[in-house]
């Protein structure tokens, strides 16, 4: 799936993984040893993200049910937990650097197809 930012006209993620079960989104990227540039993984239902035994940072951007943009998280490292954010309905996991050369910021639109 491609995830775009429709508000700076940017892709997010060319190709990302719909993870959209409880056991889908705890476990994420967990069996991964990194996140090429161009993935990305979306998860539905959530609020907050962990990086327990996660083994790269990345970054994540945090959606409500229209969306918007509620919450940005850059370069979360391994074993650290996210700040929930109340208003989100999903989060994106990104490449480390990915909110930035998007130029994503709170409120924008996303978009995925």
């Amino acid at each position: 799936m491609r995830i775009l930012n429709q508000t700076r006209n940017t892709v997010l993620a060319e190709s990302a993984v719909v993870a959209d079960t409880i056991a889908s989104g705890f476990i994420g990227l967990l069996r991964h040893d990194s996140l090429p540039q161009g993935e990305g993984l979306l998860i539905k239902r959530c609020q907050s993200i962990h990086m327990f035994f996660m083994k790269f940072s990345i970054d994540v951007v945090f959606v409500d049910h229209s969306r918007v943009v509620v919450g940005l998280v850059r370069g979360i490292k391994p074993f650290r937990m996210s700040a929930f954010y109340w208003a989100a309905d999903c989060a994106i996991e990104l490449p480390e650097g990915q909110i930035d050369r998007t130029k994503t910021f709170l409120g924008d639109i996303i978009s995925w197809e």
